[in-house]
């Protein structure tokens, strides 16, 4: 059994302004747990209170309430420890355009007091396909190089959790692919726990093994990729008839029926409502020959969209 990670219990951060005394809470009693080994997806609409969270993780934000564990340390009695056990690539690219990649990493791992003997700088550049990059200078690497340097730099003092606040924001989709292949192999090869937020539901939806869904910080939803898409009980389908009139009422209980030419019906239905074997007999009594059968089953924006109205 997979021990965890990261666990979060009650976690709670109010902010409040002193002089109306209103209070702002970022965060409501948030729980969950994050498996060793697992790429966990963190979602939520604008103002949901990611940010927040990461924050806190980072040491940037103090929290109003609550336990956080990280890799076995607490993070109000070994804050050292925590920040050892985390490296966290965020959204802005933060590089120094003078120096070469190798220079940087060099740089990152003397801030954290590791010794030059213990550095294993030239490994990680091979880790994010950066090896022949190292001597150039930053500013002279493309898009999705800065992107993986970005998580080389988060990667030098050999944390066991990577967090990946919004990494491929802006980039396009050839970058965006060779950056996700890399933080696979940063999962599967090398063990690292991956934390990930994103606005792209369909980057979540490939890449995570478990998605938290957050908004106005409260939980919100929690569980498997799979199970959250199986949530969604409207069946999408788009049939190819031999031919149809334009003008023919469909009416069946619980089916939505759209005839959008001669040839094209599309159709939703609840999933657990009615049985799709019962929809064939109806088009079979109505004289309509089914030519082929398209389902569109909901995804994980669907979910999304379901759990926050946004």
């Amino acid at each position: 059994m997979n021990k965890n990670a990261l666990s979060v219990e009650n976690l709670t951060k109010v902010y409040s302004k002193s002089k109306s005394k209103i209070e702002n809470r970022a965060l409501n009693n948030l729980c969950f747990e994050v498996k060793q080994g697992e790429i966990f997806g963190l979602l939520g609409p604008n103002g949901a209170g990611k940010t927040t969270f990461l924050s806190i993780l980072g040491g940037t934000v103090s929290k109003t309430d609550g336990k956080v564990n990280v890799w076995g340390f607490d993070l109000d009695t070994n804050p050292r420890q925590v920040k050892a056990s985390i490296g966290i690539v965020p959204q802005e690219i933060n590089l120094d355009a003078f120096f070469s990649p190798k220079k940087l990493l060099e740089l990152q791992a003397g801030m954290y007091g590791i010794t030059k003997k213990n550095r294993i700088t030239d490994y990680i550049l091979e880790m994010v396909a950066l090896e022949k990059k190292a001597d150039a200078y930053s500013r002279s690497l493309s898009g999705g190089m800065k992107r993986r340097l970005l998580i080389a730099k988060a990667m030098v003092h050999q944390p066991p959790i990577l967090i990946l606040d919004e990494p491929t924001a802006g980039v396009d989709v050839e970058l965006r692919n060779n950056l996700w292949k890399n933080v696979k192999k940063l999962n599967e090869k090398e063990g690292v726990t991956i934390i990930l937020t994103t606005h792209y539901l369909y980057e979540a939806q490939k890449m995570c093994d478990r998605i938290a869904i957050i908004d106005k910080g409260n939980l919100v939803a929690l569980d498997t990729t799979q199970k959250l898409i199986d949530r969604i009980q409207t069946k999408k389908i788009n049939l190819k008839v031999k031919s149809v009139n334009m003008n023919k009422v469909l009416e069946m209980k619980g089916v939505k029926f759209d005839i959008s030419s001669t040839e094209s019906i599309s159709l939703t239905y609840e999933k657990n409502s009615i049985n799709f074997d019962q929809i064939i007999n109806y088009f079979a009594k109505n004289d309509i020959k089914i030519i082929d059968i398209v389902t569109e089953d909901g995804d994980l924006e669907d979910v999304f969209v379901q759990l926050t109205n946004k």
